[in-house]
């Protein structure tokens, strides 16, 4: 009879489920469909970490190589020692999975590096530049820069925040 009936009452403490992973402890890949994207960010929000997206194109030549660059800055250069670090993805914007997204968040040109704070994307801080995008220390120090906000916000944009984005006017 009594194993029909749970006991209500025992000695050992209750199991717990499974605390999540925390977002420094999922993998880098190419984000090539809106749900994941989607799942990211709202990932990095729920953690309060900035996320640092890379937007490439396949078909682009300037895109090749900056993903292991900025990967490397980030695990290499202490980047997430400051506050609680930062989370990486290369998204793929002319995935066949991924239509509408760069336009929602104004990517005109590739590569772009563009940081999201609280779910909210950092267009005031974009960066369109190849050749910004490769200098190393400029690099480090705006990934330094995005890190310091911790999830905080503050950069998504002002007044004429559309201007910039329909007219590419981040970091040039």
């Amino acid at each position: 009879m009594h194993e029909l009936y749970p006991r209500l009452y025992g000695t050992s403490p209750p199991r717990l489920p499974p605390a999540p992973l925390p977002i420094e402890f999922i993998p880098v890949r190419i984000l090539r469909g809106s749900n994941e994207f989607t799942t990211l960010v709202l990932l990095s929000a729920s953690a309060d970490q900035p996320l640092i997206t890379l937007w490439t194109a396949a078909y682009s030549p300037s895109c090749r190589g900056l993903a292991p660059l900025v990967q490397d800055i980030i695990e290499n250069e202490g980047i997430n020692e400051i506050e609680k670090g930062v989370a990486f993805a290369e998204v793929e914007v002319d995935a066949p999975y991924m239509a509408g997204v760069g336009e929602e968040y104004f990517i005109n040109e590739t590569p772009t590096l563009l940081a999201f704070s609280r779910q909210e994307a950092q267009l005031q801080t974009k960066v369109t530049s190849v050749d910004l995008i490769k200098d190393r220390e400029f690099l480090k120090l705006w990934i330094q820069n995005e890190a310091k906000r911790g999830g905080a916000g503050g950069a998504g944009g002002g007044t004429a925040w559309f201007l910039k984005g329909i007219f590419g006017m981040g970091w040039k």
